[in-house]
């Protein structure tokens, strides 16, 4: 398709308002990490759908959705087939499939094992196609070009291109490819994506106006939306030198808002102002405006009925000699030259006839004739072309395709404007597909008639698909209705106007590498008119030069006479240009005067004209002097009459025996020349067999290494992204295993992993103070570790917990007077037949004196509490039990641990008498440390008898300080003392 033709109307349906952006990411190797990365930047309400094309392999299962989710808050789902797409959803591609964009859905197709597949190219077209300019495409890290052709037509449907800066890419490939198309709106570190991707989505829609191309006055100062159209247009023209107003505005349109989407501006004035100051978004502008959306064999019919119907009857009424003469107007890139190219070179091997082939390819901008020179094309082309027009025309160099030059040099490319330029002329097939339709009605018609101008009678015209001929219809025939294609029957009659369309002015436009011819020196110097002079005065009338292979260099005077051209083959061999009787006398002259280096002069020889008289004349040759590049000599004629003589100073000839001799040395070199040709025949003979065999494995071994190459690489791809999904795994298992590490040392329990053999898997360093272990342990039988516990069935135990997959819970003993709770729990490896059991040491012989302590004062008969420093029951014993129950207290809410022991004291004693007072303060004293003891008699009376208590108080040190409180019920011994006597 033509950069002409390339401002496309956005054929895409174009979805509501309401559905979603949808931002499609392609990435292959060392595509992981940025996705991490942009996906960390992603607001997770930006109300875009978000869909991941990937290289992946379809013998791994992918761990995608896990590693992607852990970066941003959308969910992660692995796309199924018809899946239906909602916004802020993250949706990845499937292993061993191609994914598919449809009306707000997602379908899957197997992907061929057997073919080069490119999934983010399908995806970015289907995209393209149903979503138009709601579409965005991000390209990140990756190698090769998949993503190119797709990112061309998100550009032509109206969407958005991001491409990871290369340098930041950890593969450089896919971003560089699309780069290089010229089509990408931004280019960026993969951790400023995200933010452009917002601020793209976020975006206010353009305010569209109705707006028309009518001229005004200044066009470069705008007040309304059809002005500031207009001075675009100026602009557009003054830069670029191509009239736009020729374009349809609808198309123009499209393409400007694009653009203006990109810069964030929501209006034609405002964006005028921006062309005004910055010219490199004209230029861009105006890129976008011939964007070149183009392919191989585009239409796959239509090119197979142009090579049935057209080019294989061309070529074969086509005689030896004679030229095939093909131009294609508005090639783009040069993929629809080279595609008819390709079909005549398979007509010529087909019909076992070849002659001349001129194919003139041209288009209106000048990156894309440099682009179509190259030859070089992405990967992706062998989609679009078969695999043996690939071996043939084609090498693999890297990631990309380039054109043979049997193929390269059938085409000259050149660049043409179809609406300014004068056409080519006497073409026998003119191509011109997808450009007029994107015109206006005017400048089709004159684009038409310049492209019937180009035709001999009989000669084929083929257009796009929506292209027609309109009033040119009656001078031809119809080849293919449907595929555009017609036989010229009657030429223009008329002259053809070429004329610069309507507009402004264009600017004078250098061809590229085609420089104006400088004029010779048209007018002799003073010397050389003098020489001329005497020339025409004593010179012969008639003379020629001729080089060492007698062939004519140059001609003097009248030779009209003597040098005639003949039929047939056009040659300047003196022997075919001579009348045939002068030819021996002339050779054996020139033969002559070139050995010796001397002049040499014929006898008086009798000539027969074609016209039937008799002419005398001698023939003379000189040999002509300091002569760097060739050996010259200058054949003479000169007529004369019946009764003249020879002249004397000039050496004669004596023609039989100089043509005996001259016969003598050709016959030798020709026999020498003869045995060695046949030398060489045979040695060509023997060699053409050998290369010939050798260039059969050749080229079975080349189809074979590029077989391989592809299958490698595409394994190559799907590893490294395997690869990436593992080593991020890996880190997670790190990460993993240090905060095991580390809680096994907050818990302080000693800790030992042991698998199903019973052999030492893992420990914690807690461990080490009941096992004597080192990490040179691991892997060892837990049986032979020597360990410091009382605990013969520890062997046992263990194993009933794997073999039974019980808990089994004890404590123990060990040799230093410790005493350990003891956990044993089986495991088992998810997804895996490994198991495996865990035994934690938990230290509770601090417990145990707790426990022993509470078994000692129990035994007492006093009432113990135990109070902290700040006079807080923390620890009572059975008879302080037994009395809070039987004073009503069951649960020890009002005299347990936890309330404060004064405040049990007021409420025991009511109404207050002087023993609380006295109580308080002994109590004080002792936790303050101010005494070191304090012993009370006190009274405590029930309603039914009367009671006396002694309490004592006494410190408790370590590292929790704080008192013991004892009472001792007294009252019988009380009563004892009084009755007896004194």
């Amino acid at each position: 398709m033509s950069t002409e033709s390339s401002v496309r109307p956005e054929e895409a349906t174009d979805p509501s308002e309401s559905s979603p952006q949808i931002v499609a990411i392609g990435a292959s190797a060392g595509g992981l990490e940025a996705l991490e990365k942009l996906f960390a930047g992603l607001s997770s309400q930006s109300g875009a759908t978000f869909v991941v094309i990937q290289h992946l392999s379809p013998d791994h299962k992918s761990m995608m959705a896990n590693l992607l989710a852990r970066h941003t808050a959308m969910p992660v789902v692995m796309v199924e087939q018809d899946m239906l797409i909602e916004p802020n959803r993250v949706y990845l591609i499937p292993p061993g499939s191609i994914m598919h964009m449809g009306a707000g859905k997602l379908t899957l197709t197997p992907k061929s094992p057997r073919t080069l597949t490119l999934p983010i190219d399908v995806f970015f077209k289907s995209m393209a196609e149903h979503y138009g300019v709601r579409s965005v495409g991000v390209v990140l890290s990756g190698t090769g070009s998949d993503g190119t052709r797709g990112a061309a037509a998100i550009n032509d449907a109206g969407g958005f291109l991001i491409a990871q800066e290369p340098d930041d890419a950890k593969f450089d490939g896919m971003p560089r490819s699309v780069i290089a198309t010229g089509l990408v709106d931004a280019i960026l570190p993969v951790d400023q994506i995200g933010a452009r991707l917002l601020a793209h989505i976020n975006n206010q829609p353009i305010v569209k106006a109705a707006v028309s191309l009518d001229t005004i006055n200044d066009p470069l100062r705008a007040t309304s939306p059809e002005a500031a159209l207009n001075g675009i247009m100026h602009l557009l023209l003054q830069v670029g030198g191509i009239d736009f107003q020729e374009y349809k505005t609808g198309t123009v349109m499209r393409r400007i808002e694009r653009r203006m989407n990109v810069c964030q501006v929501t209006a034609l004035e405002n964006y005028l102002e921006l062309l005004n100051s910055d010219r490199h978004e004209v230029l861009t502008l105006r890129r976008e405006l011939l964007i070149p959306v183009t392919s191989f064999f585009r239409d796959t019919e239509a090119f197979d009925i142009l090579s049935r119907q057209v080019i294989e009857p061309l070529v074969a009424r086509k005689q030896a000699g004679e030229s095939v003469r093909i131009w294609l107007a508005a090639v783009s890139t040069g993929e629809e030259a080279y595609s008819v190219a390709m079909l005549l070179l398979e007509a010529f091997d087909q019909l076992k006839h070849w002659p001349t082939l001129k194919i003139f390819a041209t288009d209106v901008e000048q990156q894309n004739i440099e682009t179509a020179g190259a030859g070089t094309y992405p990967e992706s082309i062998a989609a679009e072309v078969s695999p043996q027009q690939l071996e043939r025309f084609f090498v693999k160099k890297g990631n990309t395709f380039a054109v043979k030059n049997e193929l390269r040099q059938c085409i000259v490319f050149a660049r043409h404007n179809l609406l300014t330029d004068p056409p080519f002329t006497r073409m026998d097939l003119v191509v011109c597909r997808n450009a007029l339709i994107y015109f206006r009605p005017g400048a089709q018609e004159r684009a038409l008639k310049r492209l019937q101008y180009a035709l001999l009678p009989g000669a084929h015209l083929f257009l796009g698909s929506s292209e027609s001929l309109g009033e040119l219809n009656k001078d031809f025939t119809t080849v293919s209705a449907r595929h555009k294609i017609w036989q010229m029957v009657r030429a223009m009659g008329y002259p053809l106007e070429v004329a610069k369309s309507s507009g402004y002015g264009y600017p004078s436009i250098p061809l590229a590498g085609i420089q104006p011819l400088r004029p010779g020196r048209l007018k002799p110097t003073l010397v050389e008119q003098g020489f001329n002079t005497l020339l025409k005065a004593f010179a012969p009338p008639a003379a020629i030069l001729v080089n060492a292979r007698h062939e004519l260099m140059h001609s003097y005077g009248e030779v009209n006479r003597f040098v005639r051209l003949r039929e047939g083959h056009a040659s300047l061999d003196m022997n075919r240009i001579l009348p045939e009787p002068l030819v021996p006398v002339a050779v054996a002259l020139v033969f002559k005067a070139s050995r010796e280096g001397t002049s040499v002069i014929s006898d008086r020889l009798k000539y027969n004209t074609p016209d039937g008289s008799v002419q005398y004349l001698r023939l003379s040759a000189w040999p002509v002097e300091d002569s760097e590049t060739d050996r010259l000599t200058l054949l003479a004629f000169e007529q004369l009459h019946a009764t003249s003589t020879v002249p004397e100073p000039m050496t004669a000839i004596d023609l039989d025996s100089e043509t005996a001799e001259r016969m003598e040395v050709l016959e030798r070199e020709l026999t020498a020349t003869r045995e060695s040709l046949q030398a060489t025949v045979e040695e060509l003979e023997t060699s053409n067999e050998e290369l010939q065999s050798t260039n059969e494995e050749l080229m079975s071994s080349n189809e074979e290494l590029q077989s391989s190459n592809e299958e490698l690489q595409s394994v190559n791809e799907e590893l490294n992204t395997v690869n990436a999904e593992y080593q991020e795994k890996i880190d997670i298992l790190n990460r993993l295993n240090a905060d095991l590490d580390n809680m096994a040392q907050a818990v302080a329990a000693g800790t030992v992993f042991v698998d199903d053999r019973l052999n030492l898997t893992r420990f914690s360093p807690d461990a080490t103070h009941i096992f004597r272990l080192r990490d040179s342990d691991l892997g060892r039988p837990l049986d032979d570790l020597a360990h410091t516990l009382l605990y013969p069935e520890l062997i046992a135990d263990l194993s009933r917990t794997l073999k039974n997959e019980i808990k089994i819970e004890k404590e123990v003993r060990g040799i230093n007077g410790l005493h350990y709770f003891v956990r044993m729990l089986p495991y088992r490896v998810p997804s895996s037949s490994n198991r495996g059991a865990v035994i934690s040491f938990m230290d509770v012989t601090a417990l145990h004196e707790v426990s022993r302590l509470q078994s000692i004062i129990d035994a007492l008969s006093e009432h113990i509490a135990v109070l902290n420093s700040s006079g807080v029951i923390t620890l009572v014993n059975s008879a302080w039990r037994r009395f809070a129950i039987e004073n009503g207290d069951a649960e020890l809410t009002a005299s347990g641990p936890g309330v404060n022991y004064l405040g049990v004291w007021k409420d025991m004693h009511q109404p207050p008498d002087a023993s609380i007072g006295d109580a308080e303060r002994g109590v004080r004293e002792v936790l303050e440390g101010r005494s070191r003891h304090f012993t009370l008699e006190y009274p405590c009376h029930s309603p039914t008898e009367q009671r006396w208590f002694v309490m004592n108080v006494g410190p408790v040190g370590g590292e929790q300080p704080g008192v013991v409180v004892s009472h001792l019920d007294v009252t019988q011994w009380r009563a004892k003392t009084q009755v007896q006597p004194s």
